[in-house]
């Protein structure tokens, strides 16, 4: 299960995306996620995925 908080889950999808998956798509699709929902839940704190450094920055 993937952390509420913000802040927490913004570390914890950047961790993954850096360590496990090529692409927020893969990794959205293999933890059962929206990937909608997850960029609107991180963009609420200021955060948006570059697909260039596979982060949310």
């Amino acid at each position: 299960m993937l952390p509420q908080d913000p802040v927490m889950l913004l570390s914890v999808i950047n961790l993954k995306l850096r360590d496990y998956y090529p692409d927020l798509a893969s990794c959205c699709e293999d933890l059962d996620v929206s990937e909608p929902e997850l960029t609107e839940k991180l963009a609420g704190i200021g955060y948006r995925y570059d697909a260039q450094k596979n982060q949310f920055v």
